[in-house]
C-alpha cells in the first residue's frame, strides 16, 4: 500500500511526445489506491487519447471548459476541480505550457485549473535538449519553484529528435517515487517510528486447544495503517487475526502467544517513539501445556493457569523517550479503573472502552473511547468506525509531540 492511496490526483497533461507515458502513469496511480482525473491541453490529444485515459482512470477527461460538441453542455467548474485535488501532478509540461504557468497566462482549461489548485503541485517537463536549456525555459523553472511548485527533474536520454541529451521526461515510476518521497517529508510522523501490538493472543492447552478471546485485531489494524499514512515507520506485532497489511511502511511481525508478543515488543521498544499497545494479551496461560491432545475421557478438566507477564507494566518501567499508549476493556467503574492503570503502568494515555456501550469492544467494526492522558485530562467520542477512532488516538498523539 503507498501513501498514495485515498489521495485525489489531478494529472494535467500537454502536447509533448511524452504524453504517451501517461497511460502508464494513470495505471500506477490507480494501483497505488488514488483516485485520478485527467486534464488534457487540447493539442495534447494528438499524442494520446481522451478514451485510453478516461477507460484507465474511469473517470472522463476534460481539456476546455465546456463540450463543444453539445450545445447544452454544463461548464467545467475549474475551481471545483482544482478545490477537488489533493495534489495536482502536470505530466509531460512543454516549454510553452511551463511558460504560461509561469506568467499566469490562462488561455486554456489546465492553466485555469492550475491556478486555481490551492494543493501541492508537481511537474515534469519535457522538451528538447535545446529547449531544455534555453533561458526562458530556465526562468520558468525557476519562477515556478518559486511559487512552491515542485519539479521532477527531467532526465538524460534519446529524445525525440533523435539528440541525446537533457529533456526526456521521468519514467512514470520515477514521478511516483519522486512524488512519494517529497509527501512522507512533509508527513507530521516522518522520521518516528511506532510500534502498534493488535488481536488476541492464543495460550496453548496442548498442540489443539488454546485459550483466546474475541479480539479481530481490527483496532490494532487501523492504528497501523494510519500512523504509516501519517509517514511513521511501523513496527506491527499482531497475534492471530485474519487482517493484513501491505502498506510498504509497516513491518508485521506474526506471534501466537503473550509470550511471544512480549519478547517482540522488547525487541523492538528501545528504538521506536511510540508504542501503543492494543492487542488484547492474554492474563493467564496454562501452567502446564500437554504435548499430545488431551482425550476427552472425563465429563469435567481442571486446568491450572498462570500470569503471563504483563507487557504493558514491563514497558513502563524501562520507558525512556517514548510515549507509551495502553488500552482498557471495562465494564465498570471504568474511568476510576482507567485511571488507575494509566498511573500504575506509568503510561502517556490510556484509551478507554466499555463492553457497558452497544457498538463497543470486541469483534465489532465500531469503538467508542475515551482517551485520558497522563495529566488525567479525559476526551470522550463518540461511537464511531474503528478507522475514524484510530485517527482520533493518533491526533491526540500528535498534539503530545507538539506540546
Amino acid at each position: 500500500m503507498s501513501i498514495l492511496r485515498g489521495k485525489h490526483i489531478l494529472l494535467g497533461i500537454t502536447a509533448g511526445i511524452a504524453a504517451y507515458k501517461t497511460a502508464s502513469l494513470v495505471r500506477l496511480f490507480i494501483k497505488a489506491g488514488a483516485d485520478v482525473k485527467v486534464i488534457m491541453t487540447p493539442a495534447a490529444k494528438d499524442f494520446i487519447t481522451p478514451l485510453t485515459l478516461s477507460t484507465l482512470s474511469k473517470n472522463p477527461v476534460i481539456s476546455s471548459f465546456t463540450e463543444e460538441t453539445d450545445e447544452n453542455a454544463v461548464w467545467n467548474n475549474h475551481v471545483d476541480l482544482g478545490l477537488w485535488a489533493d495534489l495536482f501532478v502536470v505530466a509531460p509540461v512543454t516549454a510553452n505550457t511551463l511558460s504560461k504557468m509561469a506568467a499566469g497566462s490562462s488561455d486554456n482549461f489546465l492553466v485555469a485549473t492550475y491556478l486555481s489548485a490551492k494543493c501541492p503541485v508537481y511537474f515534469a517537463p519535457a522538451m528538447d535538449l535545446d529547449m531544455y536549456k534555453h533561458p526562458s525555459t530556465k526562468a520558468s523553472l525557476e519562477t515556478l519553484q518559486s511559487f512552491g511548485n515542485i519539479m521532477i527533474p527531467a532526465t538524460s536520454g534519446e529524445l525525440a529528435s533523435g539528440l541525446v541529451g537533457e529533456g526526456r521526461m521521468a519514467e512514470p515510476e520515477a514521478i511516483i517515487s519522486h512524488i512519494e518521497s517529497h509527501m512522507l517529508q512533509t508527513m507530521p510522523l516522518y522520521g518516528k517510528t511506532v510500534l502498534v501490538t493488535a488481536g488476541p493472543t492464543y495460550e496453548a492447552i496442548d498442540p489443539v486447544r488454546f485459550i483466546g478471546n474475541h479480539s479481530s485485531g481490527l483496532m490494532g489494524f487501523e492504528i497501523a495503517n494510519h500512523a504509516a499514512q501519517l509517514g511513521a515507520e511501523v513496527v506491527y506485532i499482531t497475534g492471530p487475526t485474519h487482517y493484513k497489511t501491505d502498506h510498504t511502511r509497516i513491518k508485521t511481525i506474526p506471534v501466537v502467544s503473550a509470550e511471544e508478543m512480549y519478547a517482540q515488543v522488547h525487541t523492538f521498544f528501545k528504538s521506536v517513539d511510540v508504542a501503543i499497545l492494543s492487542a488484547a494479551v492474554a492474563d493467564y496461560k496454562p501452567k502446564h501445556q500437554a504435548t499430545s491432545k488431551i482425550k476427552k475421557a472425563s465429563p469435567t478438566l481442571s486446568l491450572e493457569l498462570e500470569k503471563t507477564k504483563d507487557i504493558l507494566a514491563s514497558l513502563g518501567t524501562i520507558k525512556s523517550h517514548q510515549l507509551l499508549v495502553g488500552f482498557a476493556l471495562e465494564t465498570n467503574d471504568e474511568i476510576a479503573n482507567a485511571i488507575k492503570k494509566l498511573k500504575s503502568k506509568n503510561l502517556d494515555l490510556i484509551v478507554l472502552n466499555s463492553l457497558n456501550d452497544e457498538g463497543a469492544g470486541f469483534g465489532g467494526t465500531t469503538n467508542k473511547i475515551t482517551l485520558i492522558d497522563k495529566n488525567l485530562v479525559q476526551t470522550e467520542f463518540s461511537l464511531k468506525s474503528k478507522a475514524d477512532v484510530a485517527i482520533d488516538i493518533m491526533n491526540e498523539l500528535l498534539k503530545q509531540f507538539n506540546a
